[in-house]
């Protein structure tokens, strides 16, 4: 017996807030992969890998708040917890190697392409890797077309929003690149979804597992941490936010005011670029 499958049981609260998580994720992420290509270079792998993590728990999170609203008529949804966490692992691991190449090789051609997909593929490993952790009283299967579909989408998202972080353009730049990011990475998940057919068998043995509400709630805890962490860091930045890397400082000589631009040399240095000054002197000279 086919069951009826509904993805918005909640209406559209949940595709709202998984579309605001989605967003929240790419944003911090981005920023932070724009930060490491601003610093120093031995900063770059802690930022690289707080960009990674930022992203994965926010397509995780994502996920799994679309997912409460996801329900099959005729049989409870449980999941595995193993399988659960192993796809938080998968998201972060998989996008932190997309990210690491375009922060290394730059967001552009082969690294640009190599870093999208290989982001993209660990969102779509996550997406079906956490369908695979469901537990019900029925068989799933799914539309060939419509999961290869899903897959092109969060490649395509993925590389967007790498090339987005390379420019670093400023911090509107990169909310307009989480927007777009955030909107396919949602889009993949839907697409992922509406692909899924389910066979209930009608039996009376329960499924194994956790259900949504005991499972997921308190596993969001720690993604959320990662989120509320990369934003403060984000936030007590100001080269997060400006984009750009800082000015050199002017050196302060006494009598130069301290607002003096930092391009004009002090007048002393001026003053010994010119090399030796030819003193006369006033007093006549005798014959």
């Amino acid at each position: 017996m086919q069951g009826t499958v509904d993805g918005f049981s909640y209406g559209l609260v949940t595709p709202l807030v998984a579309y605001l998580m989605a967003c929240l994720g790419g944003a911090l992420g981005l920023r932070c992969t724009t930060r490491a290509g601003l610093g120093p270079r031995s900063w770059r792998p802690g930022w690289l890998a707080l960009g990674a993590a930022a992203i994965g728990a926010g397509v995780w999170t994502m996920h799994f708040i679309a997912m409460m609203g996801f329900t099959v008529e005729g049989t409870p949804i449980h999941y595995d917890r193993a399988l659960t966490y192993a796809s938080l692992a998968v998201a972060v691991v998989m996008v932190g190697i997309g990210i690491f190449i375009v922060g290394y090789r730059g967001a552009t051609g082969t690294a640009l392409f190599t870093g999208g997909t290989v982001t993209g593929l660990g969102m779509a490993s996550m997406h079906y890797l956490g369908m695979a952790g469901m537990s019900l009283d029925g068989r799933v299967e799914y539309n060939t077309v419509a999961v290869a579909a899903s897959v092109v989408v969060a490649m395509a998202a993925a590389s967007a929003a790498l090339w987005a972080a390379g420019q670093a353009r400023g911090f509107l730049w990169s909310v307009g690149a989480s927007l777009v990011m955030g909107l396919a990475v949602t889009g993949m998940h839907y697409i992922g979804m509406a692909a899924v057919e389910v066979h209930v068998h009608g039996t009376a043995e329960p499924a194994t597992g956790e259900s949504a509400a005991a499972l997921l709630g308190p596993m969001m805890v720690g993604p959320l941490a990662v989120l509320v962490l990369a934003g403060l860091v984000v936030i007590f930045d100001p080269l997060v936010v400006m984009g750009r890397a800082p000015a050199p400082s002017a050196e302060r000589l006494p009598g130069i005011p301290a607002h003096s631009p930092a391009h004009h040399p002090p007048v002393r240095s001026r003053l010994r670029a010119r090399g030796p000054v030819e003193h006369r002197s006033r007093t006549p000279q005798r014959r």
